[in-house]
């Protein structure tokens, strides 16, 4: 039997290929048949490994999910962009390598990134999902997540809905 460690740690500039790689991985198992074909391939091949080393030089909150040395899962977080919603922080983004998933890993991202904001006076968590993204929207339900708005996002004159779920 093999055992790994589990860290959630910030990412490093060495972590930027990797991350590439997750973001690659996930996307197209996420979004593939909702967000349409084009506009899809674009968003994958803005963000490449160079990127993320720019995303991490400038200082933007990513959290790694390292299992025994290998980066499994990724999450972008920060101040809430939403004006109208009354929490402070933000998950931007929160992705695990599809070989990963059902782990727990992206529970402890999550729990993490919760930690992370709260230290930095960023009280209450809002995170957006694609309403059509079933696996995104169960994990955060099942996360205690409370779907508290809705939006939508415009991709190739395709309008898709979003929901945000919120954790105060």
């Amino acid at each position: 039997m093999n055992t790994h460690a589990i860290e959630i740690r910030r990412a490093e500039l060495t972590d930027a290929e990797a991350i590439s790689a997750i973001h690659l991985a996930a996307w197209k198992g996420a979004y593939t048949g909702i967000i349409p074909y084009r506009a899809l391939n674009t968003m994958l091949e803005r963000r490449g490994p160079a990127w993320w080393t720019r995303a991490i030089q400038r200082s933007t909150q990513v959290l790694v999910a390292d299992v025994g040395g290998v980066v499994a899962g990724y999450a972008t977080l920060g101040p809430n962009r939403a004006r109208q919603l009354p929490q402070k922080g933000e998950v931007y983004e929160l992705y695990i390598r599809p070989e990963y998933q059902g782990f727990g890993l992206g529970s402890r991202l999550l729990c993490a990134a919760r930690r992370n904001l709260v230290d930095q006076g960023l009280k209450g968590l809002v995170v957006w999902a694609l309403e059509d993204n079933d696996l995104a929207v169960s994990f955060y339900q099942n996360a205690g997540g409370r779907d508290a708005a809705e939006g939508v996002e415009c991709f190739e004159g395709k309008t898709l809905k979003k929901i945000a779920f919120v954790w105060n």
